[in-house]
């Protein structure tokens, strides 16, 4: 067995090099050999990281604007995929595809803190509780405290629970996937 197929991780963001100009090339090829052979349960998403800036200019004495596609890492393309010996061995010989990221041959994962800052995945998280709910933290300093939810922030991201301690009442903000209803 090899290291490549050690290091499956389940499905993972990976970043791929590629020659410059070539990302979308490498894309297009990609997603045509999955399709042919069948690899759907290898990958799961390829991406080129981009932005849209809105440029202003003058065209015969008038101000103009248009939006450009702005790559935010050139010569990179990043792709969720199952780490195996054979997804490896299709992204890394695919024209205009220099290596992944990672030490050596070895590639390495973005982290999910790297995959929420990138913004390559919107993970919406909605809290299973409302407001005077019992919940029980689940992670972090208070873990395995039980509280009562108290206010649930617009974005539905954090949470404040109350905590009773021995001395008085604490409101704590918490993510909102620290915290499970109370049985």
């Amino acid at each position: 067995m090899s290291d490549i197929n050690e290091m499956n991780f389940g499905p993972r963001w990976y970043v791929a090099h590629t020659y410059s100009g070539y990302e979308n090339k490498v894309k297009a090829n990609l997603q045509k050999i999955i399709e042919n052979r069948g690899l759907g349960h290898l990958f799961f998403d390829i991406k080129i990281p981009v932005e849209t800036i809105v440029e202003t200019y003058r065209e015969n004495d008038t101000e103009m604007e248009r939006e450009i596609e702005h790559k935010i890492f050139p010569s990179y393309i990043l792709i969720k995929m199952i780490m195996t010996d054979e997804s490896w061995h299709i992204v890394r010989n695919i024209r205009g595809v220099t290596g992944f990221v990672g030490p050596g041959s070895k590639p390495i994962p973005l982290t999910d803190e790297e995959v929420e800052e990138l913004n390559v995945e919107v993970r919406t998280v909605h809290p299973s509780c409302k407001v005077g709910d019992r919940v029980v933290i689940t992670n972090g300093l208070f873990k395995g405290y039980k509280g009562v939810v108290n206010e649930i922030s617009e974005d539905k991201k954090t949470v404040t629970v109350i905590i009773s301690t021995e001395k008085r009442d604490t409101p704590v903000r918490l993510d909102a996937i620290d915290i499970k209803l109370s049985k």
